[in-house]
C-alpha cells in the first residue's frame, strides 16, 4: 500500500461530546512513539458539533464527514478501507486507551503472526475490569446460559496472560489490516452488535487466531447505556443480530435451538422479578420475546434511517 505506515487509530463518532475528545487526547498521549501513525474519525452523520470540537482541539486527526448515519460494522469496514495503517486500531468514542494499551496490542499481533485481531481489557468508567473477550456463540454457550454458567464456560476475557479466544469487543481491537481485506472486512448486515463477532468468526474460518491482551488496558464509558430512551431499540437490535449470526453459521436446527436456550435465562430472572421487591420482571419478559422472535420490532438500524430521511428532507 502507497503511503503504508505502521497503526492506524480508527475513531467512529455518533454524536461523542466530550468522550470523542478524551478518546483523542489519550491517544495522543499514550502513542508509542517508535511507531509511525494517523488517526481517522469517521463522523457517522452527528448533530452535536463533537467532530468540528475534535478538529479543532485535535487539527492533525484526519475527518471522514457522512452524510448519512450507518452501522458500526460498515463504519468500521470504511476506515479499514482507508487506513494506510498495516495495523488499525477501532476505536469506540466513548473508548480512552490507557498508558501502554497501544504498544500491549501492537506488540501482541507482531509477537503473532497467525493472529488476526488483539483485543484490549476493557474497564469501566469505574475502572472495574468488564467482560470483553468470549467463546463463539453456538448450541454450547447457549446451554451454558440456560445454565447460568455463562461466565464460567463462555467469559473467556480475565487473568494475565495473552491467549486465544473465539472474540473480543470491538471498542478497543486492534486488526491486522491484510487479514481484514482477505475476508471481506465486517458485514453491514450487521449493523450494530455481533458484528465483530461475525468478523472473528470469519477470520478463524480463514485460518487466523483471535488475542484477548490483558495488559492492554482501555476505558469503554458505553455511553449507549446511558441513553435509556434508546433502550428498547438496542435490546432489539442485539437480539436481532444475534439471531443473525446462528443463521448465518449454523444451520436452521441449531439456531432455533440456541434461540429456544437463550430465553431461558430471561424468563427465570422475570419470575424472580415477579417475587423480589423493586425488580420489575418486563425487561425480562421482553428480551425472553426478543430472543424467541428476534425479527419483531424497531432497533437502531430504523433509528438511523428515520434520522436520515427526516436529514435528508432537511
Amino acid at each position: 500500500m502507497s503511503g503504508a505506515i505502521d497503526l492506524s487509530y480508527c475513531v467512529v463518532n455518533t454524536n461523542g461530546g466530550d468522550h470523542l475528545l478524551a478518546c483523542l487526547e489519550a491517544i495522543r498521549r499514550h502513542h508509542p512513539t517508535e511507531l509511525t501513525h494517523e488517526v481517522l474519525v469517521l463522523d457517522n452523520a452527528s448533530d452535536d458539533g463533537s467532530t468540528q470540537a475534535a478538529r479543532n482541539a485535535h487539527p492533525d486527526a484526519r475527518a471522514i464527514a457522512l452524510d448519512r448515519r450507518a452501522g458500526k460494522a460498515e463504519n468500521d469496514s470504511t476506515l479499514l478501507r482507508t487506513a494506510r495503517g498495516r495495523l488499525c486500531l477501532l476505536l469506540n468514542e466513548d473508548a480512552e486507551l490507557r498508558s501502554g494499551a497501544a504498544a500491549g496490542l501492537v506488540a501482541a499481533l507482531d509477537g503473532d503472526p497467525h493472529a488476526a485481531v488483539a483485543g484490549a481489557q476493557l474497564l469501566t468508567s469505574a475502572g472495574e475490569p468488564a467482560a470483553c473477550a468470549w467463546r463463539l456463540p453456538g448450541l454450547a454457550t447457549a446451554t451454558a446460559a440456560a445454565l447460568f454458567m455463562h461466565k464460567r464456560f463462555t467469559v473467556q476475557s480475565g487473568g494475565n496472560e495473552t491467549r486465544r479466544v473465539g472474540w473480543v469487543q470491538s471498542s478497543a481491537m486492534l486488526v491486522r489490516r491484510e487479514a481484514a481485506e482477505a475476508v471481506g472486512f465486517l458485514d453491514p448486515a450487521f449493523f450494530v452488535y455481533s458484528d465483530e463477532t461475525d468478523f472473528c468468526k470469519r477470520l478463524h474460518d480463514a485460518g487466523w487466531d483471535v488475542l484477548y491482551v490483558p495488559s492492554a488496558h482501555a476505558v469503554h464509558h458505553d455511553q449507549l447505556t446511558t441513553d435509556l430512551s434508546g433502550a428498547r431499540r438496542r435490546l432489539v437490535e442485539f437480539h436481532r443480530n444475534r439471531a443473525r449470526y446462528l443463521s448465518k453459521h449454523h444451520s436452521p436446527a441449531v439456531a432455533v435451538a440456541a434461540r429456544v436456550l437463550g430465553s431461558a435465562p430471561y424468563l427465570v430472572r422475570a419470575l424472580a422479578a415477579f417475587a423480589l421487591p423493586g425488580h420489575d420482571p418486563r425487561r425480562y419478559l421482553f428480551q425472553a420475546s426478543q430472543e424467541l422472535a428476534p425479527w419483531r420490532g424497531e432497533g437502531i438500524r430504523e433509528a438511523a434511517e428515520a434520522y436520515n430521511q427526516v436529514r435528508h428532507q432537511g
